[in-house]
């Protein structure tokens, strides 16, 4: 698979739905440490309601699809994560409006779009325990994917769609697990202060799953 369409990023956040739904408990202990514990419903929640809605949303159009999602998101993701998955989905469609599908670049681009509009959004860095710590690595990920060597046989160069989207979840897994032994500086957590110190982040990992569940569904 060279391109996403937009059945694929329908099957994506099918698959999306279920993986939330499934490690709902895990994120929402993740948030008990050091937020609201209410992460893992919110985003099950979410993503759950935009599964009900996704035969609404226009496929021959990724930007548009992807735009779609993150207002669903956006109404239905309690707490700060729905203004920050909601920025992060509509902000990716915007940089692929009117594309019917999405290669290596194009998706590379249209994710770290996103990136940008939640740094933006909530005006984090790197290294401050959220989930950007997971984002960062990915896009970076899939930059360096698109300097790859060109495969025997590719006509696009850089490297397979799917090995790529591979490398950029197991970037944003490690970006995760790298939240631990930070200290918050943003959102609930950091009133914790340096007891924040110890725990992951659920933000961070929820992204984790969702690039999972992206990765997946590119190599199915």
């Amino acid at each position: 698979m060279q391109t996403l369409s937009g059945d694929h990023i329908a099957a994506w956040i099918e698959r999306a739905a279920d993986a939330l739904e499934r490690e709902k408990t895990y994120l929402t202990e993740l948030d008990a440490a050091i937020g609201d514990s209410d992460h893992g419903v919110n985003m099950a929640r979410g993503f759950t309601a935009v599964r009900a809605r996704l035969d609404t949303l226009d496929r021959g159009d990724v930007g548009a699809l992807l735009k779609g999602v993150g207002t669903i998101l956006l109404s239905t993701v309690g707490g700060a994560s729905g203004p920050l998955y909601g920025t992060l989905f509509r902000d990716a469609g915007q940089k692929v409006a009117g594309a019917a599908a999405v290669d290596l670049a194009a998706l590379t681009g249209c994710l770290e779009a996103g990136l940008e509009g939640v740094r933006r959004r909530g005006k984090a860095s790197p290294g401050e325990k959220t989930m950007v710590d997971a984002l960062v690595p990915a896009v970076d990920a899939l930059k360096a994917a698109l300097g790859a060597p060109q495969p025997d046989g590719a006509d696009d160069g850089g490297a397979p769609l799917a090995a790529a989207l591979a490398r950029a979840a197991d970037a944003a897994k490690a970006g995760a697990e790298a939240t631990v032994p930070l200290i918050a500086r943003k959102g609930r957590a950091s009133y914790l202060g340096e007891r924040s110190a110890g725990h992951q982040d659920p933000g961070a990992t929820s992204c984790w799953l969702l690039l999972r569940s992206l990765a997946a569904t590119a190599g199915a």
